[in-house]
């Protein structure tokens, strides 16, 4: 049965049980959604098609007692757009279509919560009124006339004056619900959403909160790189992490123990998963959110840089009906990334396709996707034992990380199935060397693998700023070449412009080597040889190293020296 505090929850969804729009056992389904995973209940409606979007438009606008404006149609004027302030366009996902000295029309695609509304009020110091939008069309104005370039000054100015926030919140012994009420607070709410906006506009990969003795760190990761934010005052730092946890269904109570959790949110219309893991530390929990936006992932294995020959292999290696495929590297080389690209190739209406990840990153159409927890023993063990009963195809584990697991993963390979995974070796042949040393029996691995794929992630110069230079003897003998190998040929670097924020470094690209198990190599694993015996087989019969293929880059100017060095 449906609660009777419907109307109070979710009022649209009220509305539409009531006016026959969905049935109660839709409502039912909606809701357990909405509670497993946190997604606007808006959204549910349309992925379900339970609604169309234009009834869906009516419906709100009937709710807020105004109309559906068609936004693509409208002519706005540059003087109504800018007279909000570009975060709360950005927060609320509002868009400002006619404005007065004292009064300004918003448009938005959803209910506003009247808390919301108030703050925008308070914010804006004007009165307001509604229309509704397609998410779409406000979506793309947000991302043509709403930049956020001056926004995070602005922010930390107001910070610093926020009087309603004792420096007393900063201690160990600070109560939940005055803990929880500063989280809520409504600048510290924009602070975080406002990282998070950056953070994605900048194509970080990461965003770390680090509390230390005298100052609260801000850094994003892009590129590989981290670089600092201007820091919030120090004592909002519990304020600022215990929001984060909140966002992401965590207990702000605990704070002696690692916690980890996962946010959804939509910024600029597109959607983005954070990973959340919470760290204590001794200055305060220190918290990294790994942003992972769904939006820009590329599963295009044509658009990872492979270079021909390494592509046609992998191709053919994963059209295989059985076998293992190994993808080795450090963390944040661009292992999943390039298993997600193969599955998406082979992901076929014909084709089972399960896999257990931790934690599943990018939600594919048409593959099931399990998330290993392994404090309710959901290991990828147990996982590839169910996925066995499954009746799969191709199987992908995360990672082979035990025995059991690798034995599992070969068992499965050896009776039908193609699996994926991934194990964290400097190069590929090494990844022959560490199945052997989890105990599994070398002739079992070499009549089961079918290749093993190294890589790397390497800065990209900039194109915009990038100029020709000629290497110095100390440069290309730290590539251990000479003169001679390279000729007239330059070499290439960014030399710093707004665009790439004077690093002379613009995006990343991937290198890679690509070990083949054929015969010869069979049996050098048969016989137990070490891995540098296999490397030195696997390069008399033609894999190019991490080192050999970064050289190629550099030649073809799309990196430099020391990125090379630095990863290979």
């Amino acid at each position: 049965m449906i609660t009777n505090d419907l109307s109070y929850k979710h009022p649209l969804l009220y509305n539409l049980l009531q006016e026959g729009d969905v049935a109660e056992s839709n409502v039912v389904d909606i809701l357990d959604e909405h509670e497993r995973t946190g997604r606007a209940t808006r959204d549910i409606l349309i992925d379900m098609e339970m609604i169309t979007e234009p009834l869906l438009l009516e419906r709100i606008a009937t709710l807020m007692g105004t109309s559906v404006l068609d936004l693509s149609h409208y002519e706005v004027g540059l003087e109504a757009l800018h007279s909000i302030k570009n975060y709360i366009a950005r927060q609320y996902n509002v868009v400002c279509v006619e404005s007065s000295p004292d009064h300004l029309v918003l448009a938005t695609y959803d209910l506003i919560p009247p808390e919301a509304e108030d703050d925008i009020k308070f914010v804006e110091e004007k009165g307001i009124s509604w229309v509704v939008a397609s998410e779409s069309a406000i979506a793309s104005t947000i991302k043509e006339h709403y930049a956020m370039d001056s926004d995070y000054g602005d922010m930390l100015d107001a910070m610093d004056n926020i009087g309603t926030l004792p420096d007393s919140v900063d201690s160990a012994d600070e109560s939940v619900e005055s803990l929880e009420g500063a989280a809520n607070s409504a600048p510290v709410v924009r602070f975080v959403n406002l990282v998070m906006q950056q953070a994605v506009a900048d194509k970080a990969s990461d965003i770390h909160f680090e509390p230390f003795e005298h100052e609260f760190k801000i850094r994003i990761r892009v590129d590989g790189a981290l670089y600092e934010m201007a820091p919030p005052p120090k004592h909002l730092a519990m304020p600022i992490i215990s929001r984060v946890k909140v966002m992401a269904g965590l207990d702000i109570a605990e704070r002696r123990l690692p916690q980890d959790g996962r946010i959804e949110r939509k910024i600029g219309g597109e959607p983005v998963d954070f990973r959340v893991s919470c760290l204590p530390t001794i200055h305060g929990e220190s918290v990294v959110l790994r942003v992972l936006d769904r939006g820009s992932v590329g599963l295009d294995l044509a658009n990872l840089g492979l270079p021909e020959d390494v592509f046609d292999w992998f191709v053919t290696d994963i059209d295989k009906p059985n076998g293992i495929v190994i993808v080795t590297g450090p963390t944040g080389s661009g292992k999943t990334t390039t298993l997600y690209a193969g599955l998406d190739r082979i992901n076929t209406i014909d084709t089972k396709i399960l896999t257990a990840e931790e934690p599943v990153e990018y939600d594919i159409d048409g593959i099931v996707q399990v998330p290993v927890n392994e404090k309710v023993g959901l290991t990828f063990l147990a996982s590839l034992r169910a996925f066995l009963r499954q009746d799969p195809d191709i199987i992908m584990v995360g990672e082979i990380r035990d025995f059991e697991t690798g034995s599992i993963a070969i068992q499965a390979s050896l009776t039908g199935h193609l699996v994926f995974s991934t194990l964290h070796t400097n190069d590929a042949a090494g990844a022959i060397t560490r199945l052997v040393d989890m105990g599994i029996e070398p002739f079992l691995i070499a009549s089961s693998i079918e290749a093993v794929m190294g890589t790397r992630l390497l800065r990209r110069v900039c194109k915009d700023c990038k100029a020709p230079y000629t290497p110095n003897d100390e440069s290309l003998a730290s590539l251990s070449l000479k003169r001679a190998d390279i000729g007239d040929q330059p070499f290439y670097m960014g030399e710093g412009c707004d665009l790439c924020n004077n690093t002379g470094y613009r995006g990343r690209r991937g290198i890679y080597e690509y070990l083949r198990i054929n015969d010869p190599i069979r049996d050098l694993i048969s016989d137990r040889q070490p891995t540098l015996i296999i490397h030195e087989k696997a390069r008399e019969l033609g894999m190019r190293t991490l080192r050999e293929d970064g050289i190629r880059c550099i030649l073809e100017g799309s990196t430099t020296v020391e990125e090379v060095v630095k990863y290979t």
